[in-house]
Formats: C-alpha cells, sequence, structure tokens
C-alpha cells in the first residue's frame, strides 16, 4: 500500500533526517500557534508535535485520498526543569549558553502521526553532557548564525559539537527527529513493510 508522507515542519534538520527512512515525502509547513499552556516537557512537545500535525492536516484534509500520514514533530531543551527555547536575541542565546556550559541537559522530542484512524503521539527523550565553555568560546558561538533558530541556542550538529562532552540516548532526537523510534512506530502500524 503506497502511503502519502507529509512533514509537518519546515526544518531543514527533520527533512534530513526523514531522508534516512524516505526518499519521497512533502514537505508542509504548519502555521498553527504554539503558544500552549506550559506542562512538562514530555507532555509539550507532544502536544505541540500534534498541534503542528493536526494543522496541517486541517488544511490539506479535502485533498487526502488514500492513506496518507502527516509527522508532526516537536523539539524542546530542558535544564532543572526549565524550558529553553529558541533564543529571541543575542542575549538570551548567551544566557541560554552559560547556562549549559560545564552541565547536563535534557533534549525532549515529540512526534504526532496523524493517519486515517486519528493521532498517535510519543516522545524520546536524550542527555546532553557541555563542557565548560570560556567567555571568549561563548561569544564567538553566539556571534555564529547557528544559535538562533535551535531550541537551547545550539546545534549538536553544527559548530557546537566540539563542546558536547557526550550524550545518552539518541543523537538524531537532539537534532530534531528521532529517526530509529519512528521507524519502528510506522513499522508497527504497517506504514513500511520489511
Amino acid at each position: 500500500m503506497e502511503y502519502r508522507l507529509i512533514l509537518a515542519s519546515g526544518s531543514p534538520r527533520r527533512k534530513e533526517l526523514l531522508k534516512e527512512i524516505f526518499d519521497d515525502f512533502e514537505v508542509i509547513v504548519s502555521d498553527a500557534d504554539e503558544n500552549i499552556e506550559k506542562k512538562s516537557p514530555e507532555i509539550l512537545v507532544e502536544e505541540l508535535a500534534k498541534i503542528k500535525a493536526l494543522s496541517v492536516y486541517e488544511d490539506i484534509k479535502e485533498s487526502l485520498t488514500g492513506p496518507y500520514v502527516i509527522i508532526g514533530s516537536d523539539t524542546v531543551v530542558e535544564l532543572d526543569g526549565k524550558i529553553l527555547g529558541k533564543p529571541k536575541n543575542k542575549e538570551e542565546a548567551r544566557l541560554m549558553i552559560e547556562s549549559i556550559s560545564g552541565r547536563s541537559h535534557f533534549v525532549h522530542t515529540g512526534v504526532c502521526l496523524i493517519m486515517e484512524d486519528g493521532p498517535h503521539s510519543f516522545h524520546e527523550t536524550s542527555k546532553v553532557n557541555v563542557v565548560k565553555l570560556s567567555d571568549k568560546e561563548i561569544e564567538a558561538y553566539i556571534s555564529s548564525n547557528e544559535p538562533y533558530d535551535k531550541a537551547g541556542a545550539y546545534g549538536i550538529q553544527g559548530i557546537f559539537g566540539k563542546y558536547v562532552a557526550g550524550i545518552e540516548g539518541n543523537y538524531d532526537n537532539i537534532v530534531g527527529l528521532p529517526v530509529a523510534r519512528l521507524y519502528q512506530e510506522l513499522k508497527n502500524f504497517g506504514v513500511i513493510n520489511d
């Protein structure tokens, strides 16, 4: 059975990661309002992923014929129970990088699959250990373009990677889409056949 596959995200990182599973899929960016009541990070990412996926579903439901999967996803960084979103400016980026410097934090990614039988959500959590950065290193990093479209003000797959001492959990999850878990979930729903 051929599924219409839709990624409900404009993230270039999620698009690259999804290519590890599928050669052919569409990208339709959600315009959903992501301002929702703060909850635990694990619940929050699942709800945000679901909002994005349902927003795309509502926009295109009239054109859906045959089996389909809409994949919504959202990632947050958590430090000491506090969620670090995307920095709005250089000062926010500095504060975020200073706060994770020399410490461990968690990255949570939620995924929601919208299919004909309704939504199915899950999340993955990874732990990231960051070396202690000098003031000069922090200044150089926040002066690059890298921190400003990423939760927690860093991209592990970019120049910040040299400051990551180690991770526990799935690397792709930290980048923005837990590929191995997504692959297994899609197999379980019969979207992917061995």
